[in-house]
């Protein structure tokens, strides 16, 4: 995830349960449940950081942080955030699907905030549209908004001209990415160009077919 989207994400999220308990204690605590080490996760740390400052909040003068660290023992993570319950913690930010999980099977009232592949397939919530429950946080791979950005995109190409679709056949959602552009292309009516390349030099082949296509505008799906 880039930097900028995970401290928009946490100074946003983070903001509403803090100011909302704010009153109900001395100082608001954010519970971090990590799935990883410590030492993979300073980055996130630092934009943890960052974030909160935005909307007010220092560490140590105005909100606390207790730091839990999965390291990778997926079996810890139920006792980590069980300890992050206990201590009534006004926001759990978990980092990880197995982390994400873990504090979602422990509470139902403690607000979450997490970053995850698929919050529907991991059962974090009910449906994109309509999440529900105490869980919000980041779609990292946004294979199910294929179509509506391939409505966005169509708008500033001419009618006439292919929309190219750039899909990694490698990629655990690939298949699924292509579906939902292949009706997204259908529903509106656009001709689809659609490429795969899994390499650099793929990559250059699937922009010369491109160009010799004339293609009006390309869609980059995510390479994971």
């Amino acid at each position: 995830m880039r930097r900028r989207q995970f401290i928009t994400l946490l100074g946003g999220a983070a903001a509403w349960p803090l100011a909302a308990r704010a009153q109900q204690a001395t100082m608001p605590v954010i519970g971090f449940l990590q799935t990883g080490a410590a030492g993979a996760t300073a980055h996130m740390e630092a934009a943890l950081h960052r974030g909160l400052k935005e909307v007010g909040y220092v560490e140590g003068q105005n909100v606390g942080i207790v730091y839990r660290y999965g390291d990778g023992q997926y079996d810890r993570l139920q006792t980590l955030v069980a300890d992050l319950v206990n201590r009534q913690v006004t926001l759990i930010g978990a980092f990880g699907p197995p982390a994400a999980q873990a504090a979602k099977a422990a509470t139902t009232t403690i607000p979450i905030v997490f970053t995850s592949i698929d919050p529907v397939k991991f059962g974090l919530v009910a449906s994109l549209n309509r999440p529900g429950g105490n869980a919000t946080g980041v779609h990292v791979v946004t294979i199910d908004l294929e179509g509506k950005r391939l409505e966005l995109l169509s708008e500033m190409v001419p009618a006439s001209a292919p929309v190219g679709v750039l899909i990694n056949p490698q990629g655990e959602h690939a298949e699924q990415q292509a579906k939902d552009v292949q009706a997204g292309g259908l529903r509106i009516g656009r001709q689809i160009l659609m490429l795969n390349a899994s390499s650099e030099r793929e990559i250059d082949t699937a922009f010369r077919r491109l160009i010799e296509r004339r293609a009006g505008g390309l869609l980059g799906s995510v390479p994971t």
